[in-house]
């Protein structure tokens, strides 16, 4: 995978589709939805998509027809379509027209779907890089060198240490130190922790801060293919070597010579695959699917995983010998739950980054909504956080995202939060147990307001009181808004 994360729109009127393409997708691709043709325009007027995956059967437009004003608008799009097996013929009359680059049959399979939506985004690199190309054919040596100069210089300030946002007090301060120490050095790492916590950017600052700085940084999530298909993305194949091999490649290896490589989710490979890449990392030097010869390599690896590897050895589903391979240091991420105190400034991190790819612009968060963040755990870490803020930013319509934006079950978590730490501070009271369910019932009245933006008649009918009734509790427990 390249070093920034391809982006997918996802068209389909049926929501459990929309759902099930998302969670395949997820983990690989910032993922857009619209469930037709005219709301997917607006998010195409709105974001910036690399890669369209439509559903040819739509009420209203087809998905060929929208594809074709798609073509029209944003020709370096690139088009995938999704059909039954009733619908090809329709599909191969409008390919040319729609600029479709190839279409899928129904039902679709998760690899396949990956493997042709990753061959989609390297084909937009490639139409990237060749527009590139024809600009720096006519620049001079000296202009080209400047450029290069930049680019680099630009990579190292968007991937040091710095972009791990965190507190003055936060434990990733020691982390940070560390991985700082072990960075020149030209060790094996292996980044252990949850999903979505941020293994990959303390991979790149790692790889930033050390000699290899200037050469390249290729990620590739080994949790995301079955072994023959993964041996020939990091080893590269022949021509003829496979089923779809229809030309020679070069493997992510080899595209890392002098520089970098990261493996994500090293903990989901097989065994089989595990000799394989023992073998690599021993002799320094990778086969290629399909080759009678190898090809020697330079390569720094940095391997993540959030699996307990010392628990899979035991049970026979991780080598100890690559183990120990791999983690010539061993470095922990901690979950967000852990660091609660970053977990404001990363919010605050992320709207600014979710906002320069949108046209939306807000001044920042309200309190009571900092104060919901704040108070939830956050099972899917980072990842999770970023979905909720593009959430709140595609729903909100004023100058800041408050808490009535957030999803019920961050409010939910919030409100469930509060109670705890109140039901912890009430059992060592001597009050009456009317005066308890009061503080507690103060509590639940006030979600209910936040989540309705402080609409009294909504609140009311959702809690079952009367609007007057509203307002005598209000007035009891002090919560009258101006």
């Amino acid at each position: 995978m390249s070093v920034a994360v391809p982006s997918v729109l996802v068209v389909d009127d049926e929501v459990r589709s929309q759902e099930a393409l998302r969670r395949t997708l997820d983990e690989e691709f910032i993922v857009f939805t619209a469930g037709s043709a005219d709301e997917a325009l607006q998010v195409m007027k709105a974001e910036f998509v690399q890669i369209i995956l439509c559903d040819q059967r739509m009420p209203g437009t087809s998905g060929v027809e929208f594809l074709r004003q798609v073509r029209a608008q944003w020709p370096d799009t690139i088009r995938i379509i999704l059909s039954g097996y009733t619908e090809t013929e329709d599909i191969i009359a409008g390919i040319n027209e729609a600029g479709i680059w190839q279409y899928l049959l129904k039902p679709w399979h998760p690899e396949q779907l990956l493997l042709t939506l990753k061959g989609a985004a390297g084909l937009w690199r490639l139409q990237q890089d060749n527009q590139r190309l024809s600009l720096e054919l006519r620049e001079s040596p000296a202009q080209i060198q400047a450029r290069v100069a930049a680019k680099r210089s630009e990579a190292k300030a968007r991937a040091g240490f710095e972009r791990l946002t965190r507190a003055a007090d936060s434990p990733l301060n020691a982390l940070c130190h560390q991985a700082q120490k072990v960075a020149p050095h030209d060790l094996a790492i292996l980044i252990t922790g949850e999903s979505g916590t941020g293994k990959e950017l303390l991979a790149r600052a790692i790889h930033y801060a050390s000699n290899r700085a200037e050469r390249a940084f290729v990620v590739e999530n080994c949790g995301a293919l079955p072994d023959q298909l993964l041996e020939a993305e990091l080893f590269g194949h022949k021509r003829g070597a496979f089923t779809g091999a229809y030309e020679d490649r070069i493997g992510l290896f080899q595209q890392a010579d002098g520089g970098t490589i990261f493996l994500d989710e090293i903990g989901e490979t097989s065994p089989a695959f595990q000799v394989k890449l023992l073998r690599a990392l021993q002799e320094g030097e990778i086969r290629p699917v399909g080759s009678p010869r190898s090809v020697s390599v330079n390569v720094r690896v940095i391997a993540a995983t959030n699996r307990k590897l010392e628990d899979e050895m035991r049970a026979g589903r991780f080598r100890e010998d690559l183990y120990y391979r791999l983690a010539g240091m061993t470095l922990h991420m901690p979950a967000l739950r852990e660091r609660t105190m970053d977990i404001v400034p990363i919010a605050a991190g992320l709207l600014d980054r979710v906002q320069a790819g949108s046209r939306r612009r807000v001044k920042g968060f309200s309190p009571e909504a900092l104060a919901c963040i704040g108070a939830y755990r956050w099972p899917g870490n980072v990842r999770e956080l970023q979905n909720e803020i593009q959430r709140m930013l595609a729903l909100g319509e004023g100058d800041w995202l408050g808490a009535e934006l957030l999803s019920p079950r961050v409010l939910r978590a919030a409100a469930e939060d509060g109670q705890e730490r109140e039901l912890q501070l009430l059992a060592g009271l001597d009050g009456s147990l009317k005066e308890r369910i009061e503080q507690l019932e103060a509590r639940l009245i006030k979600e209910v307001l936040v989540r309705h933006r402080w609409n009294k008649t909504r609140t009311a009918e959702e809690l079952g009181l009367s609007r007057v009734g509203l307002r005598q509790k209000l007035a009891r427990y002090g919560m009258e808004k101006a």
